[in-house]
């Protein structure tokens, strides 16, 4: 009976562990908004047009290559994949290799971008794939939009380095963006900070720690489907994983594991407790933070990312607007200028710029 009485303490003792401090227990849930401008759904008659069905064919074209490789272990090949996803657009910004406090980047600079005027953007890519190049589409598109000097930066991915190296890269970047330009040292005028799902992970992130550090802050910030839970606690995680064909491969594994074998492979995979806030943004401090964009699809598995994160900002008191499209891959964007959807993406977003200080 003894022996029984130690078997069951040991086990509550490991589940409240995992539960109470790995994951930091329940995220708290906060309610929509009610001002109106703060949520947006756009839901355009052509999400079964020729585009999108064109784009749904080559993301699944691009993921069950992807898969593959993975499967195989080819983890090099599976990046080479994910980074021909620009390969044949014609852009019309120039790209400059630079070095960012040490981490390898490159300007991206539309005809007419002010050199004082800078973006910071982080790609995504689930911190084990993407470049800059893979996401030139996006990076020339927001200086574009932005008139803005983009800074694209290379962080140091995973498995080969642990998920606080990303952090690490993305703050390092950001303090040497304020003093240096294009055209060499100068301070910033107007600076904002972009990234699309794990790259958006590492914006809000990066967000808080600039404010917790008291930097000076970006102007604005805009997160493309951002991962803000690496606890995957969120109810879209499972309700939109039939829906979600660009990230269903991966995380549809991880819906078939409990949440206590769950937890640990986060800690196993990326180094960090999954209720850490630099690795969880949803579970910090959101307020006092900069006017925030976050854009998602109704039909990906991030979406309660996006929307509770914008949920507990708006109640935290900091300036964050949510818009939703319906039936879109995840970042769509990328599809511009092909894909309709992501056109107006963009233009709502070089709406937002325009006026960062307007947004309440």
């Amino acid at each position: 009976m003894s022996l029984l009485i130690f078997f069951v303490f040991l086990v509550v003792i490991i589940w409240a562990f995992e539960c109470f401090y790995l994951r930091g227990g329940r995220p708290a849930a906060y309610p929509a908004p009610t001002d109106p401008d703060s949520l947006c759904v756009f839901a355009s008659g052509q999400q079964s047009g020729p585009q999108q069905k064109a784009v749904i064919n080559t993301v699944k074209e691009l993921v069950s290559q992807i898969s593959v490789a993975v499967h195989n272990h080819q983890l090099k090949k599976a990046r080479v994949i994910f980074d021909s996803i620009s390969d044949g657009r014609k852009y019309v910004s120039e790209f400059l290799p630079t070095a960012a406090g040490g981490v390898p980047a490159e300007w991206v600079m539309a005809p007419g971008a002010a050199p004082d005027r800078r973006v910071l953007y982080i790609h995504g890519g689930g911190f084990i794939m993407g470049c800059p190049k893979s996401h030139r589409t996006i990076t020339s598109k927001f200086s574009e939009i932005s008139g803005c000097s983009v800074l694209a930066i290379d962080y140091r991915l995973m498995p080969e380095h642990k998920h606080s190296d990303c952090v690490a890269d993305c703050r390092a970047a950001y303090q040497w963006i304020l003093e240096n330009g294009p055209s060499g040292p100068g301070k910033t005028r107007q600076l904002f900070v972009g990234g699309d799902s794990a790259g958006g992970n590492l914006a809000l992130s990066l967000a808080a720690w600039v404010r917790d550090n008291k930097l000076r802050a970006p102007d604005a910030v805009v997160a493309l489907s951002p991962l803000t839970d690496i606890t995957f606690s969120g109810a879209s995680i499972r309700q939109n994983e039939s829906t979600d064909i660009m990230l269903k491969p991966m995380m549809g594994v991880l819906n078939k594991l409990p949440q206590f074998i769950k937890s640990w492979w986060v800690v196993w995979t990326y180094h960090v407790r999954p209720g850490n806030p630099v690795a969880s943004p949803l579970l910090g401090d959101l307020s006092n933070l900069p006017p925030t964009l976050v854009q998602a699809s109704e039909a990906e598995m991030l979406l309660d990312d996006a929307r509770r994160y914008v949920y507990k900002a708006r109640a935290s008191g900091s300036p964050a607007k949510l818009q939703t499209w319906a039936g879109m891959v995840h970042i769509w964007q990328i599809f511009d200028p092909h894909l309709p959807q992501a056109v107006e993406a963009w233009r709502e977003i070089g709406k937002f710029l325009a006026a960062p200080v307007a947004v309440k």
